[in-house]
């Protein structure tokens, strides 16, 4: 029995206080790659690292059902501005523990030990599938090509997350918006 591929809704966000759009080849590296794997952009943003900005987003993605995954390229260092973990660690019903072991150990053979340096996480929220990865285009690359493409693959066995992301619930984002309108009046 054939397995028909099934594409996701994804969400893409660069954190970056020095990169515009002009020059965010990480998130243009990702869009290319959900684009080429067959995959839909439903929403691509660049914001400052501030983690209440991020939390507030990545909130509004987890939210709306539309959006079966966030990959979140930067902020995962150890700057004083990374906040990319911190904002999104919160958000988490569930958190992905191999993900970033695996990534960890994977970009180890392309950059030795600065791999330990990386925070890059993964988790589940509301059925979204959130994806933090390191700011440089070839920790993107790593974590697409070696992880990314084949777990939001509803195809590839023995097990993916894509199968986890299509249990989306459908929910009316009109309600959300109802309620954030009702809060802000009082």
């Amino acid at each position: 029995m054939t397995t028909d591929f099934t594409p996701l809704n994804i969400a893409i966000l660069t954190v970056s206080d020095t990169r515009g759009p002009e020059n965010d080849s990480s998130g243009q590296y990702l869009e290319d790659s959900v684009v080429a794997a067959g995959h839909q952009v439903q929403a691509r943003r660049l914001l400052p690292d501030d983690v209440y900005l991020i939390r507030a987003l990545a909130g509004l993605w987890i939210a709306d059902p539309a959006i079966h995954a966030v990959l979140i390229t930067g902020g995962t260092g150890f700057q004083e501005r990374d906040g990319t973990p911190e904002a999104i660690t919160p958000l988490l019903e569930k958190i992905i523990d191999g993900f970033g072991e695996q990534f960890r150990q994977i970009s180890a053979d392309e950059i030795g030990s600065s791999t330990i340096q990386s925070r890059a996480l993964a988790g589940l929220a509301n059925h979204t599938l959130i994806f933090c990865l390191p700011g440089s285009t070839g920790a993107c690359r790593t974590g697409w090509t070696r992880l990314l493409k084949d777990q939001l693959d509803n195809r590839h066995k023995p097990c993916n997350f894509a199968e986890l992301a299509l249990r989306k619930p459908e929910r009316a984002m009109s309600r959300l918006w109802d309620v954030i309108g009702d809060r802000a009046q009082h």
